[in-house]
């Protein structure tokens, strides 16, 4: 094991602390507005109801002072808003113990459109549902659901990834053996009944949970047939008559108990057993992270120091350290938890032949070093973790000749064969095939987080605003018009914001693009919890890459 970090006395790293403490407070500020659903008078028409709201559902689910990690917080956000906005996409979840168990847990938030699905809310369950079953977790549906939300149904209704696909896989899940409990504790109605009700176990909470396939209004448009709704599916009808719900309670807070005492009689299953200790600190604050990060996103930073405040006691056993440097490839703990580490190298390096290479940038020598550390860590069950601040691969006649195409995808072949449970956070940038080297979304990381200032695009801001501006003054030029130096400047400015707009963490945690935009110095906390919910999941299929180009 060797000791990496330093002390820093940076001159620019007050300046550089500021510029993204600033960066934090601006998420959390979005992420304390998003946790107001529907706002505070939507909140209060929940409580006259004698309902408590999806998150202080959760709260008093999970065991107390353990905390629940969120995830998709910032989903839909600044989306839907012709309909009035669709905070969270109107669903919570995330990963919370109950019995000192971890369970993924849905609710949806009836203070955003009475709980009605939009396109990304049914993305969003499905989420869940994946979480849940790579890491073969138990699942609890908290259901308070007006149904579809109606303006957007062929969004969300016919294709393979929509709403159906929910039900599909609450059969699947139920057949690997996967337990779902369902509390039913406001309507739930048409195709969105079959969720609690494919469930292992259902609850209805008399009085406020009702469930058919179509409600009073409907029922008399459809066959003329006159019914209330409590008449029709309320908790006594669908209980003690059709027999569709195994459990009537009298409100929210007799739901929550009744369901915590029968996730407490869960059986015990097996582990993945990955390798864990008793953790240590790192030897530096992970606080201080916010000093190490650059203002500018293609700024430079000694990755090292980065590591020495995230992994135990500020050590790592380093792969092949003096060969493909702008890749660091080594292995450490995190909280304990043995970790293959895949980080780009943000500093420009030298190397034994005494070339300069960029960092973040990815050549053949860093590719070939990091397909290897990646099978390695497939031998021997360890899990890999990226962290992501890369430009993509190098180019050039000189890369071109040296096989870079070959080389990348040697490691593009590895990560996606890759089989041990994959984390990856995007510190930085994430640009080109670069994100499918260093595992983005399309790769299959069980969770992927971002830093409040992460980037995520096919090249960046300023090449993509350069290449965009000459493509339009192009079409322009087609049609007889010419630009001024002035209309040039102000068209680049315009483009070159939007584009940045687009390629930033919250717009790609809005579509789901990141499980969560993260604080840095909670690096190691999301870390553990990921770990652990991984290790929870024991079947590991062999490895195997298939045809690499040597």
């Amino acid at each position: 094991m060797k000791k990496i970090g330093t002390e820093i006395n940076s001159k620019d790293y007050s300046k550089r602390e500021d510029h993204y403490k600033n960066l934090v407070r601006k998420i959390e500020a979005i992420r304390k507005k998003t946790h107001l659903g529907g706002g505070n008078k939507a909140i209060q028409r929940q409580h006259k109801k004698g309902k408590l709201t999806a998150r202080e559902r959760i709260a008093e689910l999970i065991d107390e002072n353990t905390g629940f990690v969120e995830l998709n917080t910032f989903c839909a956000h600044d989306m839907y808003n012709e309909y009035g906005g669709a905070p969270s996409a109107g669903t919570i979840y995330g990963i919370g113990k109950i019995n000192g168990r971890n369970f993924v847990i849905v609710a949806n938030d009836a203070t955003v459109k009475a709980g009605a699905w939009f396109p990304l809310t049914g993305k969003k369950n499905l989420r869940a549902q994946e979480i849940a079953i790579e890491n073969r977790l138990p699942i609890i549906y908290l259901v308070d659901s007006a149904g579809v939300f109606l303006p957007l149904q062929e969004e969300i209704f016919p294709d393979k990834e929509h709403f159906g696909r929910i039900f599909r896989n609450n059969a699947k899940m139920s057949a690997m053996g996967i337990p779902q409990i369902s509390a039913i504790m406001g309507p739930c109605v048409a195709g969105g009944a079959y969720l609690p009700i494919m469930s292992d176990e259902a609850l209805i909470v008399e009085g406020e949970g009702s469930v058919f396939l179509a409600g009073a209004h409907l029922v008399k448009a459809a066959i003329g047939e006159v019914i209330d709704n409590e008449s029709l599916g309320g908790a006594r009808v669908q209980s003690n008559i059709s027999g569709v719900t195994d459990y009537i309670v009298k409100d929210d807070h007799e739901c929550l108990a009744t369901i915590r005492s029968l996730a407490d009689k869960i059986g015990e299953f097996p582990g993945a057993g990955f390798n864990r200790i008793d953790p240590k600190p790192p030897l530096f604050s992970p606080k201080e992270i916010y000093g190490i990060l650059p203002e500018d996103p293609i700024g430079q930073y000694n990755t090292y120091q980065l590591l020495a405040r995230i992994v135990d006691n500020s050590e790592i056993d380093e792969y092949k350290a003096g060969y493909g440097k702008t890749i660091i490839t080594a292995y450490a703990r995190i909280d304990g938890w043995a970790v293959g580490i895949v980080a780009n190298q943000r500093s420009i390096v030298k190397t034994e032949k005494g070339e300069m290479q960029i960092g973040g940038v990815i050549y053949s020598d860093s590719a070939d070093k990091a397909a290897r550390f990646i099978m390695n860590c497939n031998q021997k069950k360890i899990p890999l973790l990226f962290l992501q601040d890369v430009t993509g691969f190098m180019v050039g006649s000189k890369a071109e000749h040296g096989g870079i195409i070959k080389d990348g995808a040697k490691m593009v072949n590895a990560v996606a064969n890759s089989v041990v449970p994959k984390i990856t956070i995007i510190v930085g940038n994430s640009f080109g095939a670069g994100n499918y080297a260093m595992c983005g979304k399309a790769y299959d990381p069980r969770f992927i987080f971002a830093y409040p200032n992460a980037k995520i695009s096919v090249m960046g801001g300023a090449q993509a605003s350069s290449v965009l501006l000459d493509i339009k003054i192009r079409q322009m030029k087609k049609l007889g018009k010419e630009f001024s130096e002035e209309d040039k400047k102000k068209l680049l400015d315009e483009i070159t914001k939007s584009y940045e707009d687009k390629s930033s963490a919250l717009y790609a945690a809005a579509r789901l693009w990141v499980d969560e935009i993260i604080d840095p110095a909670l690096t190691r906390e999301y870390i553990s919890k990921a770990l652990e919910a991984a290790n929870n999941n024991p079947e590991i299929p062999k490895f195997n890459v298939g045809v690499i180009q040597t």
